[in-house]
């Protein structure tokens, strides 16, 4: 589905990636790890948009979608969420679903201004979808409650939610357990695989949270300084010494770590 084809980008002097090379099959999920500064986010603004490579490719069903801008690659079937929650603070929780479900509504400018019938129905067909995408994800009881009001978790959730609304193929998530605490990540955990089979979507996500990634990821890729030093399975990451140097300390703490976790999916 997804192809980035030595895709480099730098700022001035400095290459924030480096040749990546990297594929995303149907309903697979992929995760991105590193440490910090390892041009995570970076790959993901390029795959959307945000960033134009310097040099390579990235291809989505074999179109190249590098001279495309972020709502044009969003409309093809890609949707992403950020580190930092970006909810419309001022609008409840239905509102903030229907805003993105209104990209795939094919809303007239002649029918809007005059609220034709065929509007009216076209609002109302988007209305109805939130709500559902709502209850699915055991948020419709708080569909008229403030987006922020909701704890950290569930505005987590409502994120996604928005981001599915615009109907993906592939769902980018920008470190998702972010702040969660370990009932929380287990929670999502169960989310995101539960977003896969429901929805029939690939998921790539950036994640530090170790349980996370080693628990429902079928293949991971490694960055360190923009390059990709390693990819595989979770099994061969979790016992790769480049990685285990460069990013998960010592081999006894990182198994330490995954076994309180549960293990991998």
């Amino acid at each position: 589905m997804l192809q980035c084809i030595h895709t480099t980008i730098k700022f001035g002097g400095l290459t924030a990636v480096n040749d990546l090379n990297l594929k995303v099959d149907d309903r697979e999920i992929i995760g991105l790890i590193g440490p910090n500064g390892a041009g995570k986010t970076t790959a993901f603004n390029m795959i959307t948009g945000v960033y134009k490579p310097t040099s390579g490719g990235i291809f989505w069903d074999d179109t190249d979608i590098v001279k495309l801008k972020p709502h044009q690659i969003t409309k093809l079937g890609l949707a992403r969420t950020f580190q930092n929650i970006r909810l419309f603070k001022e609008m409840n929780v239905l509102e903030n679903v229907i805003v993105a479900g209104n990209m795939r509504a094919h809303f007239n400018l002649f029918e809007s201004v005059l609220h034709l019938p065929s509007y009216r129905q076209r609002e109302r067909n988007v209305t109805e979808r939130a709500l559902d995408l709502l209850e699915q994800v055991n948020l419709k009881e708080h569909a008229y409650d403030s987006a922020t009001s909701l704890p950290y978790g569930e505005q987590r959730r409502l994120e996604i939610v928005r981001a599915l609304a615009t109907r993906p193929k592939l769902l980018l998530l920008d470190e998702p357990a972010a702040g969660m605490n370990p009932q929380e990540s287990e929670e999502l955990m169960l989310f995101i695989k539960k977003i896969r089979s429901d929805f029939g979507i690939s998921i790539l996500l950036i994640e530090h949270h170790m349980q996370v990634v080693m628990g429902i990821c079928d293949r991971m890729y490694v960055l360190e300084y923009g390059n990709t030093i390693a990819e595989g399975t979770p099994e061969e990451i979790s016992g790769n010494q480049r990685v285990i140097d460069a990013y998960l300390g010592t081999e006894n703490d990182f198994f330490d770590g995954v076994q309180e976790g549960g293990g991998n999916a």
